[in-house]
């Protein structure tokens, strides 16, 4: 697939009730570097495998949850195209300068059908890995790799309202692929919806909620299910909070693990899966096998995994 339209996931903006207890959670435990924080308080993290300046945004506040999620696109001319494609779509558009937002370029801000808030831009300040780019090598500076080896944010899953609006937005709009979906087995209605504009099984995916703009999780990428297993034993270690220990998803066919940030926000850490091509039939599960669907390797869906969303 040629990416050069809207390419990836580039930041998420969560909310935290402590921010010294996420810093520790997000910096010492699972190994995110922080780079900076800004005028207002808000801390910024990056994987270390990322190029561009960061990747999680924390805002302490007296509510968990999730502000904002931006995609990065090509340039700055895909930017503008999209502005035009997005007011068309019936969505109201607000242009953010560049510079409001630490590192950034201007930014294209709109709420999706769902309630979330959703921004693209085209430029992040980028500040490397430690490789770089001459000759880079495949082992970073020591210190660098640490906590849970994380790899780089891969995706979030959000709850809300009109999620088939959603997924026309994403599909008609931004070219994404509906990869996969979850139905009710009764009335067809969608349940979840998982869409990719890469080669990943999903970029991004919406859960049917009765309230709109709420956050079930943000994932980040590990090299292997290998990794899945030894990050699950440093949250053991350090106490963190457990809602599905490692398992396997049918949808994505991903290896995971699912666990809380000490405001109640849930992370994931994530490996594996297939490789999506556009050409590729969405592939469609029912809640006749919803457990399945969910986690594989012993087919039992979970309450808490289907109802608790910050």
């Amino acid at each position: 697939m040629s990416l050069r339209g809207v390419m990836r996931l580039g930041e998420v903006a969560i909310r935290v009730m402590d921010m010294q207890a996420a810093r520790r959670h997000y910096g010492e435990r699972m190994g995110l570097h922080e780079v900076m924080e800004d005028a207002q308080g808000r801390v910024y993290f990056k994987a270390w495998d990322e190029f561009d300046h960061h990747c999680i945004v924390l805002r302490e506040t007296d509510r968990a949850g999730m502000d904002y999620f931006a995609f990065k696109v090509y340039d700055d001319a895909t930017l503008t195209a999209l502005e035009g494609r997005i007011r068309a779509f019936g969505l109201a558009v607000e242009h953010i300068e560049a510079g409001v937002y630490p590192k950034s370029g201007r930014r294209l801000q709109f709420v999706l059908p769902s309630g979330h808030t959703m921004q693209l831009y085209a430029w992040k300040e980028q500040s490397g890995n430690t490789l770089g780019v001459l000759n880079p090598g495949v082992v970073p500076d020591e210190g660098v790799i640490r906590g849970f080896n994380i790899n780089r944010l891969d995706h979030c899953l959000l709850g809300g309202t009109h999620i088939d609006d959603n997924v026309r937005l994403f599909t008609e709009v931004f070219d994404f692929d509906l990869g996969e979906k979850l139905v009710d087995a009764g009335s067809g209605i969608s349940l979840a919806v998982f869409l990719s504009c890469s080669t990943k099984p999903h970029d991004i995916a919406f859960v049917l909620q009765p309230e709109a703009n709420r956050f079930h999780h943000v994932s980040f990428l590990l090299e292997s299910a290998h990794d899945v297993m030894k990050a699950a034993d440093k949250i053991g270690k350090h106490r963190i909070p457990v809602d599905v220990g490692p398992n396997r998803h049918g949808v994505t066919r991903g290896a995971t693990i699912y666990f809380f940030d000490p405001s109640g926000n849930r992370n994931e850490v994530f490996a594996e899966g297939y490789v999506h091509y556009p050409d590729n039939p969405t592939l469609v599960w029912d809640t006749n096998e919803l457990g399945k669907a969910t986690f594989s390797q012993d087919n039992m869906p979970r309450e808490s995994f289907l109802t608790v969303l910050t």
